[in-house]
């Protein structure tokens, strides 16, 4: 791939880091000789949205807690992520707040005892919005990928709804997957 695609994978996302590691998107451009670095935009409690309400099993009268994030390969905006939380897990918790979170948001969900262990992720391509072209340095009419993950933890309860959206002309989604 050319210096400005990427190839992502899910699996270091859905596991918490050891103590004292750097998040998983750090890592793993780091892992390829690049810097991957993320913006927080946006942090804290509001009304599900229906979709989200819908991934995390809430009504929309419910609350959740929203982390709003740029994320950059090399300086470049290659990602826009929300990542929204049950208000009954997340509030008043780091995860409210725009400092970044030291091993990352799985690493304090595990530490505050929801660990999971199910994702369901949904891949959908479509034409980029006004706010996402701007914000992804796009032009008019280019497709991005959306990708929506729910995650579960061992009880079957959804602890973490991610929405993400990023170009598809600079994007690789790769799925490795272990049966047995």
């Amino acid at each position: 791939m050319s210096g400005s695609e990427w190839t992502s994978t899910s699996m270091p996302y859905l596991t918490p880091r050891a103590p004292g590691a750097t998040d998983a998107w750090t890592g793993e451009a780091a892992e390829e000789g690049r810097r991957g670095t993320q913006r927080i935009v946006h942090a804290g409690e509001v009304a599900a949205p229906d979709d989200v309400a819908r991934m995390l099993h809430l009504t929309g009268e419910d609350v959740v807690v929203v982390r709003r994030r740029i994320i950059e390969l090399d300086g470049e905006p290659t990602e826009l992520t929300d990542t929204y939380y049950p208000g009954t897990i997340a509030a008043g918790t780091p995860l409210a707040g725009t400092a970044k979170i030291r091993g990352g948001a799985l690493t304090l969900l595990a530490t505050l005892g929801h660990v999971g262990v199910r994702v369901v992720e949904t891949v959908t391509a479509r034409v980029a919005g006004t706010e996402e072209r701007e914000q992804l340095r796009l032009g008019a009419g280019e497709p991005v990928l959306q990708l929506a993950r729910t995650t579960y933890d061992s009880a079957d309860r959804p602890i973490q709804a991610d929405v993400m959206v990023m170009p598809a002309g600079r994007q690789q989604l790769r799925y490795e997957i272990r049966i047995g």
